[in-house]
C-alpha cells in the first residue's frame, strides 16, 4: 500500500479508482443539460431526477417566458387584440420566473462542480439515504425559507414591479387599455413632476405640508402625552385609575368613528364647535372651506387621537422608575427641573425613543385622517392636489379620482424612496438589522 502510494497509483473508493482523474469543469460543462454533470459524478438517481425536471421545465416555459418578455418590451401593437396591461402582467410574472429558473440553473452546475471537486479529492460518493438524510441536516432552514420567499415574489415583489413599471409608461385617463396601448416613455412622468407647472406646485406643496403634519401633529402629540403622564404620576395626585381610564378613551373609540363625529363638529354651517362656542364671540370659522384653519383642525384632531397611546406607553416607564433615584436627587438638593431632566426624561426616551419615531413614520402615511375629514380638501386653484392632502392620499386621488396612474405610481416611488430611507435609517440605529456577532 506504501509503495503505491509512493508511486502515486490510484487507490480504491467504494469499489473504484479514486477521483484524481475526475475533471470538474467537464462536470459543470456536461450540467448545460441538467443532470447530466449529476450522471457523470456517478450520482444516479440525482442525476436522473435533474435530467427529467430540468428538461420538463425547460420545454414546458422556454416559450411562455420568451413570449412573455417580449411583450414586457413591446406592450402590444394591436389594441384590438392585445392588452397592454396584460402583457405588462404577463412580462413581470414571467420575468421573476425567469429568474428563480435561471437561480435554479445556476445551483444545478454548482452542485454538479461541488460534487466532482469532492470525488476528486478522494470523498467517498454517499448512498442515497445519506444524502437525503445530509440534505435534510443541512439545507432544513432552506426547505423552510424557499416556499415563503417563492410566495412573497408572488405577493409583495410583483405588484411593486407593477406599480414600478407603470411609473414608466403613458397609463392614464385618456390612454387606457383596452381601447388604446401603452407605451414606455421612460422619466418623462418623473421629469414632469419636476418642470410642469401644475405638477411641481402640488408636489412641493404636498411635500411641505406632509412633513409639517407629520413634526407638528407627532411632536404636540407626544408633547402632551409626556406632560399628562408626569403630571398623573405625581404622588400628589389623587384618583389616578379614574384619570389614566379617562385619558385612554380615546384610544378605545374606533379612529373611524371619532374622525367622522369631529368631521361633523367641525362643520361651517351647522358643526357644534361653531353653532355653540364661537356663535357665542360672533364668530364663524371655516374648518372645512379654509387650508389654514383645516389644517389646524385635523392636527387638532389627530392629537387627540395619538396622544392616549403614548400616554399609556409612558406611564408604564414612568412606574418603572425606581424611587430611589429620587430620593437620592433630594438628598443632593435636585430641584423637581433637574429631577426631569436628569431622570425622568433619560429614562423614558431610553426605553421609548423607537417607539415614539415610529410614531412620525406611522402619522407620514396616516391616509384614514385625511381622507376621512374632508377627502385632502379644500381645492386649492393652481394645483390638483388639496390643501390638506399628503402624499398617500395625493396617490390615492391621483388613482381613484383621476385615474392618472403613471402620475400616481410616479410619486409613490418618491414616496417609497423617502419612507424607506427613514426606516433603514432608524433601524440601523438600532440592534435590529446587526447579525450575530456584529457589534
Amino acid at each position: 500500500m506504501n509503495l503505491k502510494k509512493a508511486t502515486g497509483e490510484q487507490t480504491q473508493i467504494g469499489g473504484r479508482p479514486d477521483g484524481n482523474n475526475h475533471n470538474p469543469v467537464l462536470a459543470t460543462l456536461l450540467s448545460l443539460i441538467p443532470g447530466l454533470g449529476q450522471l457523470y459524478n456517478r450520482r444516479w438517481i440525482k442525476g436522473i431526477i435533474f435530467l427529467i425536471l430540468g428538461l420538463s421545465l425547460i420545454i414546458a416555459l422556454t416559450f411562455p417566458l420568451i413570449h412573455g418578455i417580449e411583450g414586457l418590451f413591446t406592450l402590444g401593437s394591436d389594441p384590438e387584440t392585445e392588452d397592454s396591461r396584460g402583457l405588462l402582467v404577463q412580462g413581470l410574472l414571467s420575468l421573476i420566473v425567469g429568474i428563480m429558473f435561471f437561480g435554479l440553473y445556476f445551483l444545478n452546475l454548482k452542485d454538479a462542480h461541488k460534487d466532482a471537486t469532492k470525488r476528486q479529492q478522494g470523498v467517498r460518493t454517499p448512498s442515497m439515504r445519506q444524502a437525503f438524510h445530509d440534505s435534510w441536516e443541512h439545507g432544513f432552514p432552506y426547505f423552510v425559507v424557499v416556499p415563503n420567499f417563492i410566495m412573497m415574489a408572488l405577493i409583495v415583489i410583483f405588484p411593486l414591479l407593477f406599480m414600478v413599471s407603470l411609473a414608466f409608461t403613458n397609463y392614464n385617463l385618456y390612454n387606457s387599455p383596452p381601447a388604446h396601448l401603452l407605451d414606455w416613455v421612460g422619466f418623462a412622468n418623473f421629469k414632469a413632476l419636476f418642470t410642469e407647472s401644475v405638477w411641481s406646485k402640488s408636489l412641493l406643496a404636498v411635500v411641505a405640508w406632509t412633513v409639517v403634519w407629520t413634526l407638528v401633529a407627532t411632536t404636540l402629540q407626544i408633547s402632551l402625552a409626556f406632560f399628562l403622564a408626569v403630571l398623573v404620576n405625581d404622588s400628589r395626585v389623587k384618583f389616578k385609575r379614574i384619570i389614566r381610564t379617562v385619558l385612554i378613551l380615546p384610544w378605545a373609540v374606533p379612529s373611524f368613528m371619532t374622525v367622522l363625529v369631529f368631521t361633523a363638529m367641525f362643520n361651517d354651517t351647522f358643526g357644534a364647535i361653531n353653532r355653540d362656542i364661537f356663535s357665542h364671540f360672533g364668530l364663524s370659522i371655516p374648518w372645512l372651506s379654509d387650508p389654514t384653519w383645516a389644517r389646524i383642525a385635523i392636527i387638532m384632531i389627530q392629537i387627540w387621537l395619538g396622544f392616549p397611546y403614548v400616554f399609556t406607553l409612558i406611564t408604564g416607564v414612568l412606574q418603572s422608575i425606581s424611587k430611589d433615584w429620587y430620593e437620592a436627587a433630594d438628598v443632593d438638593g435636585g430641584t423637581r427641573w433637574k429631577k426631569f431632566r436628569y431622570i425622568t426624561m433619560p429614562h423614558v426616551l431610553y426605553a421609548t425613543a423607537p417607539l415614539l419615531i415610529m410614531q412620525y413614520s406611522y402619522n407620514f402615511n396616516n391616509f384614514n385622517i385625511i381622507y376621512l375629514f374632508n377627502k385632502g380638501g379644500p381645492p386649492v386653484s393652481g394645483q390638483n392636489s388639496g390643501a390638506t392632502d399628503i402624499l398617500i392620499s395625493w396617490v390615492y386621488s391621483l388613482t381613484f379620482k383621476e385615474n392618472n396612474y403613471k402620475m400616481a405610481a410616479a410619486v409613490s416611488i418618491i414616496m417609497g424612496i423617502v419612507v424607506a430611507a427613514f426606516a433603514l435609517y432608524q433601524f440601523r440605529r438600532t440592534r435590529s438589522f446587526r447579525e450575530e456577532g456584529m457589534y
